[in-house]
């Protein structure tokens, strides 16, 4: 991707380098012929265009306005520009606020032109470690590029990264077909989600800007957890750290405002995904025959994990709690449909104020009880 163009904060991360680094760095992806892959790239396009019917017919979430809300199918150099875009978009105001402090200090101009370069290389180093772990991705928050195109309206993109699907289908042995289909279908729930649910987009985007405004950090502390990341990824290990030590790079930044602010994004990221777990799965046995298998073996992988080196820096990139809001979150859905029906599940997208606290995600039949007997009263 190019056209990176802008003036946020070019000495704090130098995001060209970024790119360039993790596209250096990234795995190949498995082994296809051209006309294995181009048929591939068809596939998932077919399905991300049948998703969109069965998940809305399964979600009772209308709307037309998906089509502001481009598919694009990548590779894992592709997703790394894209999210590298959304990136930078998103941490504007934090960087911007980190450069205004560095720029009192003497010397700042010489220490931004070399940190900006060492904090890029390290970013695009952990960039690449995630770019073959990410099967599809809503982007909510994507400016639109000259390569990489996004909704005109605020609107994002869903990408779905073609060799990543194919390398995991492999590994476990499932019906690829089905399993390109299972994929999209998680990824177009979350493309309905913000698409039928209008003001979602801004709340969670004013969310993770309060939570930004109230980082009182230093900008040194900051790239010192990227530095421990990178360290962790080339094998190595901050010295002292302890085996089970450490914590991940969003809870070394927290005030206790922030604590707040991050319970509630924390609630609304369990509810997001565990609604487009359920939803897969639900319409699964219609579409995908083989849905049963696929989800057993998938959920297996999640809980494996990978090598000790992935371990670690699941936890230092705070993705261990990604997972678990994949399960808390699933478990909310479920319970809560089961107790009033999809229909007064779907009460959670009345407005910010029927979301589900964090509290509420570990007991849905307290949100049932807020949500549904203060609607009844």
């Amino acid at each position: 991707m190019t056209g990176f163009g802008g003036t946020a904060s070019p000495g704090m991360v130098d995001w060209n380098l970024a790119v360039a680094t993790a596209t250096r760095l990234v795995r190949p992806g498995p082994d296809v012929s051209r006309d294995e892959a181009r048929a591939v790239v068809a596939e998932l396009r077919r399905h991300a265009k049948a998703s969109e019917g069965h998940v809305r017919g399964f979600t009772r979430m209308g709307t037309e306005d998906t089509h502001d809300t481009p598919v694009l199918v990548v590779d894992r150099p592709g997703w790394v520009r894209a999210n590298v875009a959304g990136f930078r978009e998103i941490l504007r105001p934090l960087l911007e606020k980190m450069q205004e402090r560095r720029g009192n200090n003497p010397g700042s101009a010489v220490l931004g032109a070399v940190g900006g370069k060492v904090t890029g290389v390290e970013l695009g180093m952990l960039l690449s470690f995630l770019s073959s772990r990410v099967l599809g991705q809503y982007e909510t928050f994507a400016p639109a590029t000259r390569d990489l195109p996004a909704g005109e309206n605020g609107g994002g993109r869903l990408l779905l990264v073609a060799p990543n699907i194919v390398h995991v289908e492999r590994e476990l042995d499932v019906e690829p077909h089905d399993f390109r289909l299972w994929v999209c279908l998680h990824e177009e729930t979350h493309r309905t989600q913000f698409t039928a649910v209008p003001w979602l987009r801004d709340h969670l985007e004013g969310e993770i800007q309060s939570f930004l405004a109230e980082t009182d950090v230093d900008p040194m502390t900051v790239l010192e957890r990227i530095r421990d990341a990178a360290q962790s990824l080339a094998g190595g290990r901050p010295e002292g750290e302890e085996e089970d030590g450490g914590r991940s790079l969003v809870e070394l930044v927290q005030t206790p405002a922030q604590r707040e602010i991050l319970a509630r994004l924390t609630a609304v990221m369990s509810l997001l995904e565990g609604h487009a777990d359920y939803v897969m799965d639900g319409v699964g046995p219609s579409v995908v025959p083989t849905v049963a298998e696929i989800r057993e073996k998938f959920q297996q992988r999640r809980a494996k994990g990978a090598s000790r080196l992935d371990l670690a820096l699941r936890k230092l990139l705070g993705l261990d709690a990604k997972l678990k809001q994949y399960r808390d979150g699933e478990r909310f859905v479920r319970a809560v449909v089961d107790q009033v029906g999809i229909d007064g599940f779907n009460r959670v997208w009345t407005s910010p104020n029927t979301l589900p606290t964090k509290a509420e995600i570990a007991k849905p039949a307290d949100w049932v009880a807020r949500v549904h007997r203060k609607a009844e009263s």
